[in-house]
């Protein structure tokens, strides 16, 4: 059962694969080989790799010491901390990149104004490579912080009180005991962070970089001719696979399950001492460019608009119903994913082997797949062979699903790898078959984690772009679809602050919800 289900969404994910196989099969040998030699194609690649590189290892660098500030030392405020510092995954990053471009950009950004009176006209660029990885780092670290927050969470402390007993200090036990146990969550997050990376559209375009999902989309808009802009698609593509058979061949065999009780003794603070101030300025740095920053933009917008412009509550007309519409959809794609992850996960863990390896690698491709590319896949195989669900909201659900399940595998996975197998044998052993097993003790231990990635998928969800401009039924307009319109086409700011605003507000309940599974995560024998 598990097996069929596995294939079932690996067939679905592999659908947009199938029309990019068809449509580079329509350029032609040599047209396609004298394409993907050019120079110009050789820099797009790299950029893109450099890309992310640099934003998985800038996002590792936040993550992983504000994961350990907030679950294992006596941090103050540690729940302020842990909220705010989790809360930018609720921001766009088109929406946080232009608050970084209003910010800090050359001309007519805040920063600059307020140095005009010391003689300054003008800043410094960050559009480039630079604008882009400080962008997509800052709004998309979070992925990373929630998985090793939750392998934090659901650690044997009693590894690290032998490791103290022995004589090593904090810091040696921390790079001895602890940094080896989140090997598996800094993978999973990290991976997140670089596919998020190699299929985001929004930021590239604002930070004018030249990556795979811009030239795609210059190729698209600029050509009737598809062929080539397909090609480039799969390239992508390629590279996503390269990045996940590395992944695969980098995990340990390595069992993060404890075997005794003493994984259920409370953890205990570690003392920052001297430290405690820097702990504190280091949260505080990355609260005020994650989150202050961009809601503050968000706020100057509006109060432009509904002050200074007499547009009084005018903003927020319709928004109650883009809200009713993103919410359900996003609703609908998580869980459609969880009920597809499980499964994935299940087999990857419990049951590893080159088919369950394949069917987890495949679910990663979609991640990677810029929306672009998926929905216009989408579009062609919906007019030719479904039409009863062309421009319909399962089209659009169908696009989440391919897109962010992989978020749901990640999180389950985690779970799993906390989850002694012999809870599972003994079920068997007191006569339950493998798939009561699997619903009476492997659910209940995993939900945590299965809640955290439907709302993960959730956040995502809601704030994705170029799929739903392009699959959303005629008329049904979200959040996202509110803010891209009000600032790309009708310049109306305002309207988009109110958009984002909302969308930040709806996001924060998420958030909220998958830090209350905290504590809850790692039940072991």
């Amino acid at each position: 059962m598990l097996q069929l289900i596995g294939i079932f969404a690996a067939i679905l994910i592999l659908l947009p694969l199938t029309y990019l196989v068809i449509r580079t099969a329509g350029v032609g040998l040599e047209d396609l080989w004298r394409y993907i030699t050019r120079p110009r194609t050789a820099e797009i690649a790299l950029n893109s790799i450099g890309l992310a590189l640099a934003t998985t290892t800038l996002s590792a660098l936040i993550a992983i010491p504000l994961a350990f500030l907030t679950v294992r030392t006596d941090l103050p405020w540690r729940r302020f901390w842990t909220i705010a510092t989790t809360l930018p995954l609720a921001i766009p990053t088109y929406v946080g990149s232009f608050a970084l471009l209003a910010a800090f950009g050359p001309r007519g950004s805040i920063l600059q104004l307020w140095l005009r009176p010391l003689g300054v006209t003008q800043l410094p660029s960050i559009h480039g490579w630079v604008g882009a990885t400080l962008a997509i780092t800052l709004f998309t670290y979070p992925y990373l912080l929630l998985s090793v927050r939750s392998a934090l969470q659901g650690m044997d402390p009693a590894l690290e009180e032998a490791s103290r007993s022995l004589g090593h200090s904090p810091v040696s036990t921390f790079f001895r005991v602890t940094l080896p146990h989140l090997r598996p969550a800094i993978a999973a997050g990290g991976l997140l962070v670089a596919l998020y990376t190699l299929q985001d559209f929004g930021t590239p375009a604002l930070m004018r970089f030249d990556s795979f999902t811009w030239a795609i989309f210059l190729q698209y808009r600029a050509s009737f001719n598809r062929h080539l802009a397909a090609a480039l698609s799969l390239m992508l593509v390629l590279l996503i696979l390269v990045i996940l058979i590395l992944e695969h061949r980098a995990r340990t065999q390595a069992k993060y399950y404890s075997r005794g009780s003493g994984s259920q003794q409370k953890q205990r603070l570690i003392p920052l001492g001297k430290w405690k101030g820097l702990a504190i300025g280091f949260c505080t740095l990355v609260a005020l460019m994650t989150l202050v920053l961009p809601v503050g933009v968000i706020g100057f917008w509006l109060y432009r608009g509904v002050v200074l412009g007499g547009a009084g509550l005018s903003p927020f007309s319709g928004m109650l119903t883009y809200a009713f519409n993103s919410v359900y959809a996003a609703s609908l794609a998580a869980i459609a994913s969880v009920l597809f992850a499980l499964p994935i996960a299940i087999l990857a863990v419990r049951f590893p082997s080159r088919f369950s390896s394949s069917l987890e690698v495949s679910s990663y491709l979609g991640f990677g797949m810029p929306g672009i590319v998926v929905a216009l896949s989408l579009v062609f195989f919906g007019a030719n062979y479904l039409p009863f669900i062309y421009q319909k909201l399962p089209m659009l659900i169908f696009a989440y699903l391919i897109l962010f399940l992989p978020q749901a595998v990640g999180m389950i996975r985690n779970s799993l790898l906390q989850v002694s197998p012999t809870l599972e044998e003994s079920a068997r052993c007191l006569g339950r078959t493998p798939w009561q097993a699997v619903r009476d003790v492997v659910v209940p231990l995993v939900r945590p984690g299965m809640i955290s990635g439907a709302m993960l998928i959730f956040l995502t969800a809601i704030k994705e772009l170029p799929a739903t401009l392009l699959l959303a039924p005629i008329g049904f307009r979200t959040l996202a679809i509110q803010v891209w319109l009000a600032t790309a086409e009708d310049a109306a700011f305002s309207q988009a602050a109110a958009a984002s605003l909302v969308i930040l507000a709806v996001c924060t309940i998420s958030t909220l919800i998958i830090l209350s599974q905290e504590g809850r995560r790692g039940v072991r024998e």
